[in-house]
């Protein structure tokens, strides 16, 4: 190089004479030996490390650290945390790391995970769901149950037995639900169906919202069977009967989904006219209902003049076949009745038998005898 300047023509590094490899900032080399001292001007970024022998460290004080050295050094301790031997010391010395069996510590925690991930406990009133790799595998009823860890098996509970109420309308709100009649007429109606699980999977695979599937399927048959049936019936004495139905037909059309519910019953909480027209609806029910009133009253009459009449006819047929035995004595009966109903009430009394006093007053008689026993009993009171 342009710097060099060795005499003896030999560049490795000494002549034996004192004499070494220069450059620009002084000697590099300086003697043969490895203790010997160095010469020369220092380089600006003081002196080059002097290499070292198989066995050598580097020197503890003074010198320019290696960067080699580090790196290595680094590395050592790095395998020392991981369970070597002489890590954080160094070849030279030193503590070593500890000793952690990592293998065995993450061995441990995934044992700890299997079994947790492993077993699930089943309520009362649930299922339990099992699906292996995203596919449908089991349902398990209340109870201690295993299954392969999670990831590959997945449990999901739900709530089996309790009866679910999904209420459609409001009985009491401002907000009407208004459905046409079969006779061409508005009702306002407010009705609950009642629910619950009869197959978990289906009602977890097969419909994706089952509440607003209920709710859904319940106001489409509450709309057909209203739609047949007349605005009195709906609102009066077949409400019990269009509510059998609805439940009926909204368990059809769950069945066709396979939505794995089971419909409980549907109950009518409110069946009337519409705000608007219900005053005059009202005033129209008083009218009939006062109608229906007069209808009943005139029958019952009608009931009562028959069966006086049949009374009377059924006597006078008694009273003619007597007379068909005996005229004279029937005759004679009938006048003697006929003149004690006339002559009952009025205080002459006519006796028509010989050597007896013609009148009586025994009217007069009755009088004062009970005024007498008036007078009696004021006394001894």
């Amino acid at each position: 190089m342009p710097w060099q300047n060795n005499e003896s023509g030999d560049d490795s590094g000494g002549n034996g004479k004192g004499e070494g490899r220069r450059n620009p900032w002084g000697s590099l080399g300086g003697g043969t030996g490895k203790d010997a001292p160095r010469s020369g001007p220092k380089s600006p970024w003081g002196d080059a490390p002097r290499p070292r022998g198989p066995g050598e460290d580097r020197p503890r004080n003074g010198g320019t650290p290696d960067f080699d050295e580090f790196i290595r050094r680094s590395q050592e301790r790095l395998r020392g945390l991981g369970g070597g031997q002489g890590g954080g010391g160094g070849r030279g010395g030193g503590r070593s790391g500890p000793n952690i069996p990592w293998g065995l510590v993450a061995g441990g925690v995934a044992l700890v995970l299997v079994a947790l991930t492993s077993a699930y406990q089943v309520g009362a009133g649930e299922r339990a769901v099992v699906t292996r790799f995203g596919q449908y595998h089991t349902t398990s009823g209340p109870g201690f149950h295993l299954k392969l860890p999670t990831p590959i098996d997945q449990v999901t509970k739900v709530d089996f037995e309790n009866i679910r109420t999904t209420p459609i309308g409001t009985a009491d709100g401002d907000a009407e639900n208004l459905m046409i009649t079969g006779d061409q007429n508005i009702i306002n109606i407010a009705y609950a169906v009642r629910w619950r699980l009869k197959n978990a999977e289906d009602f977890l695979f097969q419909i994706a919202d089952p509440e607003g599937t209920v709710r859904d399927a319940t106001e489409s048959a509450m709309r057909e069977i209203v739609g047949r049936s007349t605005l009195n019936n709906a609102i009066g004495p077949e409400r019990a009967a269009i509510a059998e139905q609805v439940r009926e037909r909204v368990q059809e059309i769950l069945d066709t989904y396979g939505a794995g519910i089971l419909v409980q019953g549907v109950d009518i909480n409110k069946a009337d006219p519409p705000a608007a027209v219900d005053e005059a609806f009202k005033d129209v029910s008083a009218a009939q209902q006062d109608a229906q009133q007069f209808l009943n009253q005139a029958r019952a009459y009608a009931q009562q003049v028959q069966a006086q009449a049949d009374g009377a006819t059924a006597a006078f047929d008694k009273v003619y076949e007597q007379y068909r035995l005996a005229p004279d004595v029937t005759r004679k009966r009938m006048y003697l009745e006929t003149m004690e109903s006339v002559l009952g009430k009025v205080d002459t009394t006519v006796i028509e038998t010989p050597g007896v006093q013609a009148y009586l007053p025994l009217p007069e008689i009755q009088r004062r005898a009970q005024a007498n026993a008036a007078q009696a009993q004021e006394a001894q009171q």
